[in-house]
């Protein structure tokens, strides 16, 4: 732990601190999955009820992420500035506004709108949950806490599709995002009782804070992690947006049906971190994201024979590609973050702002209207993995990266 968060504290203090803290940063990370894995169970149902094509409900969801990138650039900054703290209040009070919203939305036009302001809230707290973790943590310590956020994060993936499609079966749609404007008070309350983690804000006015994205670009192996790790999301955010219409409408099971698949392959974000931490204790980092990303590259590839009967041609691979994917993503974001040494809070939203962008490109690709979508998100898949291992080789080859110390050194 860091000495600011242990200052003068007795040590069960300290543990219990430290344990709010993380979950904290856990509800804090999973905003993204609780707003979109949630609701994606009534994707087909809107189409059906506003009579929109499948392109144009799923605005919602890109709208979402492109409002949420553009935001995590702002908070970024802001938080250097004045703390983390008022942004986070900020933007979690504009989400909880904008769930109350959607949930009264009587059309597609008002839908997309409100999901737009919600991402804008919900940046707020992906940009800060890295920074934080950053602020309060050190090196070996924070690779932990980050392994241990994608442990607890896990969840929310796995839970949120068959909460949703259970809410829409009992009550409505629209109790899926009551619950979610009821979890952002939740973790506004965390918020507010929260000490301020950056020990000292900069004294700079807001636009020299934001050249702080200038200063980024010139630290090579900073941009370029950031940029090669963003395109392994590219599978991810493209099953997220096509999934339920190739569950739902092209393979025909219910929404049930569709969360608990959706939940199954979601596990695989639990037990990837978990056999990451075995496997640390063994290797050397740098391998080991060599071998998840190949991992990836295979997942994708099996996706593409026509052989495996629906709907284990989609499922299987899936859950292998996200395995991968998880295993990789906790020390992808350390690793990113440990050649940073200022401007901690802008280079934590450039790098989920890169990869959520991305992401977002993914999601609109895959509600084009393909003949087969499976194959499509197949060849995503490769083309994505391909590109992250042959930049993660050149980087190795010609950057020297500072990676966190091995625990005891």
């Amino acid at each position: 732990m860091s000495v600011q968060a242990g200052l003068a504290l007795p040590e069960a203090i300290i543990k219990i601190t430290m344990k709010k803290l993380i979950v904290l940063l856990a509800l804090l990370a999973a905003f993204p999955p609780l707003s979109t894995d949630m609701y994606l169970a009534s994707i087909p149902l809107l189409v059906q009820k506003w009579h929109q094509s499948l392109a144009t409900v799923n605005l919602t969801l890109v709208c979402f992420f492109v409002t949420y990138c553009v935001f995590l650039l702002i908070y970024g900054p802001l938080s250097d500035r004045f703390g983390r703290r008022p942004p986070l209040i900020v933007g979690i009070s504009l989400y909880v506004v904008a769930c109350i919203f959607c949930a009264a939305a009587g059309n597609i036009l008002t839908m997309i709108v409100a999901r737009a302001v919600q991402g804008a809230g919900a940046a707020a707290a992906s940009a800060m949950a890295f920074a934080i973790c950053k602020d309060r943590f050190d090196g070996h310590l924070r690779q932990r806490i980050f392994i241990q956020l994608g442990i607890i994060v896990a969840a929310a993936p796995m839970a949120a599709p068959v909460i949703g499609s259970w809410a829409i079966k009992l009550v409505s749609w629209r109790l899926v995002f009551i619950i979610q404007a009821l979890l952002g008070g939740i973790t506004l309350l965390g918020v507010l009782r929260m000490p301020e983690s950056l020990p000292k804000a900069s004294a700079q006015g807001f636009s020299q804070v934001a050249a702080s994205y200038l200063r980024l670009f010139g630290n090579l192996p900073y941009i370029l992690l950031a940029l090669t790790f963003a395109v392994t999301g590219v599978p991810l955010f493209a099953f997220i947006a096509g999934s339920s219409d190739i569950y739902i409408t092209r393979l025909g099971y219910n929404e049930q049906q569709f969360g608990y698949f959706f939940g199954l392959n979601a596990a695989a974000f639990l037990i990837a971190p978990i056999v990451f931490t075995r496997m640390i204790r063994r290797f050397s980092l740098i391998p080991l994201l060599t071998v998840a990303f190949t991992g990836m590259l295979g997942a994708a590839a099996l996706m593409l024979c026509p052989w495996i009967p629906a709907p284990w041609r989609i499922f299987v691979p899936m859950w292998l590609l996200t395995f991968s994917f998880s295993f990789s993503r906790p020390p992808s974001n350390n690793l990113i973050l440990e050649q940073v040494d200022s401007d901690v809070g802008a280079a934590s939203s450039f790098m989920v702002f890169i990869f959520f962008i991305t992401g977002a490109v993914a999601m609109w690709t895959i509600s084009l209207h393909w003949e087969d979508k499976i194959t499509v998100l197949a060849w995503l898949g490769v083309a994505a993995s391909a590109i992250t291992i042959l930049s993660w080789l050149l980087i190795n080859r010609f950057f020297v990266l500072r990676q966190p110390l091995r625990q005891g050194s």
